[in-house]
C-alpha cells in the first residue's frame, strides 16, 4: 500500500504541479483564451496567481516532506489542502455549469481523500 499511495502522490503533485505553474506562467488574459480556463474570467489576476501559488506548495508537500522525512505530517496535510482545491474547483465549475471538468475535479479530490487517509491513518512515514 505504501508503494501506492507514493504512486498516486506522484500523479497528484504532476498534475497540481503543472495546474499551478500554468497559472503563475502565464496572465489571466491567456489563461481565459483556453476555453478549458473560461472560469479564470471570474476571478482577479491576485486570485489565478493565489490558487497557482496553492497547487504548486500542494505538490511540493505531496513529495518533499515524505523523501526527506523533514516533518512529514506535511504531506497528509498537503492532501487535505488539494481536496480544498478540488472542491473549490467543483463549485466554480458547478456555478458555470461546466460537467466535465466536475468529474476530473471529482476524480483528484478521490485521490487527495485517499492519499490523506493514507498518510494520517495506517500508512503515515
Amino acid at each position: 500500500m505504501n508503494v501506492v499511495l507514493w504512486i498516486l502522490q506522484g500523479l497528484l503533485a504532476l498534475v497540481f504541479l503543472a495546474a499551478g505553474a500554468g497559472k503563475l506562467a502565464q496572465p489571466k488574459e491567456k489563461l481565459a483564451a483556453n476555453p478549458n480556463m473560461a472560469w479564470t474570467e471570474d476571478f482577479s489576476q491576485p486570485t489565478i496567481k493565489t490558487i497557482g501559488a496553492l497547487e504548486v506548495l500542494a505538490a511540493i508537500g505531496l513529495i518533499l516532506p515524505g523523501l526527506t522525512g523533514i516533518a512529514p505530517v506535511l504531506t497528509p496535510l498537503a492532501a487535505v489542502g488539494a481536496v480544498l482545491l478540488m472542491v473549490g474547483a467543483a463549485i466554480t465549475h458547478g456555478r458555470r455549469k461546466e460537467t466535465q471538468p466536475i468529474v476530473i475535479n471529482v476524480v483528484l479530490l478521490i485521490v487527495a481523500v485517499v492519499v490523506a487517509w493514507g498518510r494520517f491513518g495506517p500508512y503515515a512515514f
